[in-house]
C-alpha cells in the first residue's frame, strides 16, 4: 500500500530495483517478528529515501517469504495443531493443552479480523502519519517495558486459554495502526497475563501466523486484480525480495527466541524511543 506522505528525500541513495527489493526484503523479515514495528520501517525507509513503491506484487511476495518462515519454523506445531483440529472434527479425542491452544489462536484471530474489514480504510486514509507512528512507537513501547518489569513471567504456553487468546488477539487488532508492532502488542499482552518471555514471544507468533496469512491471501487478490504488476517489476527482483524476508525472517526467529531466554525486551523498547525521536525531528524539520 502506498504511503500517503511525501516523499522527503534525505538519504538521497538510489538503488536499482533488484538491490532495493533485497534491502526491503530484509527490512520485512527483521521487523515483521521484532517488537518494532514493521509498517513504520516499511513506510520511513521509502519516504526517506524518495523511494518509488515497487508495487502490490513485491509486497505479496517479502509477506509471503515472512509467512512461509514462520511456518517452516514452527512447523511441528502447526501439525500437531492441526491434527488436533482434524481429530475434533471427526469426534476423536483430544489432548486438552492441544485443545485449547488451538482454540485460542482461532478465536484469537477474529478481532483482528473484525476491526480490519471495519475499519481497514479509514485506517488507511488517516493512521498512515508520521505523528500517529511517533505516538504508538513511544506509548506501546514503554507499555512493553512496564508489563516486562512488572508481569509475573511464570506462566507456560501449555497454560494458554481461550480467554488468553481473546485478550491477546484484542491487542492485535490494535496492531492495524502503524507503530504498534503485532509481535509488540500481543507480547505486551502475554506478558500482562503472566507468560515468561520466550513463551509470550511465541505465542505471538502462533497467534500471528493466520493474521499473516490472510494478509498474503489478501495481497493475492488485489494482484490478481492488477497482473500487470509483477511483470512491470520483473522476476528478479521479486525472487530476490522473497528469498530476502524469508532467510531473514527464519534467522530472526531463532534468535529472538534464543535473546529472550537470558535478556529483557528493554532494547527493543529502546530502539521504538530512538526511532519515534527520529521520525518526529525528521518529520519537524
Amino acid at each position: 500500500m502506498q504511503s500517503p506522505l511525501h516523499p522527503r528525500i534525505i538519504l538521497d541513495v538510489v538503488f536499482d530495483p533488484l538491490l532495493q527489493s533485497i534491502v526491503l526484503g530484509i527490512l520485512q523479515g527483521l521487523t515483521e517478528f521484532l517488537p518494532i514495528s514493521s509498517s513504520a520501517h516499511l513506510i520511513l525507509l521509502p519516504w526517506l529515501s524518495g523511494w518509488k513503491p515497487m508495487g502490490i506484487a513485491f509486497d505479496v511476495m517479502i509477506h509471503g517469504g515472512t509467512l512461509l518462515a514462520i511456518l517452516i519454523y514452527f512447523w511441528e506445531d502447526w501439525k500437531n495443531l492441526l491434527a488436533t483440529l482434524f481429530d475434533r472434527l471427526r469426534g476423536r479425542s483430544v489432548n486438552v493443552q492441544d485443545r485449547l491452544l488451538i482454540d485460542s489462536i482461532l478465536l484469537g484471530t477474529f478481532p483482528a479480523g473484525i476491526v480490519a474489514l471495519l475499519f481497514h480504510d479509514y485506517i488507511e486514509e488517516y493512521a498512515r502519519q508520521p505523528m500517529v507512528t511517533v505516538v504508538t512507537l513511544s506509548v506501546f513501547g514503554v507499555l512493553l517495558w512496564w508489563t516486562d518489569r512488572t508481569g509475573e513471567k511464570s506462566r507456560k504456553l501449555s497454560s494458554i486459554t481461550i480467554r488468553d487468546g481473546l485478550l491477546v488477539g484484542a491487542g492485535q487488532a490494535l496492531a492495524l495502526i502503524p507503530g504498534v508492532s503485532r509481535s509488540g502488542i500481543t507480547i505486551t499482552v502475554g506478558l500482562f497475563l503472566g507468560l515468561n518471555r520466550p513463551d509470550a514471544a511465541r505465542y505471538s507468533f502462533l497467534l500471528g501466523t493466520p493474521i499473516i496469512a490472510l494478509g498474503a491471501l489478501d495481497g493475492m487478490r488485489a494482484l490478481l486484480a492488477d497482473s500487470g504488476d509483477a511483470a512491470a517489476l520483473g522476476l528478479g527482483p521479486l525472487i530476490a525480495g522473497v528469498v530476502a524476508s524469508f532467510v531473514v525472517g527464519f534467522l530472526c526467529i531463532k534468535f529472538f527466541l534464543k535473546f529472550l531466554e537470558s535478556w529483557s525486551y528493554t532494547s527493543f523498547v529502546i530502539y521504538r524511543i530512538v526511532l519515534a525521536v527520529v521520525i518526529f525531528v525528521v518529520w519537524a524539520v
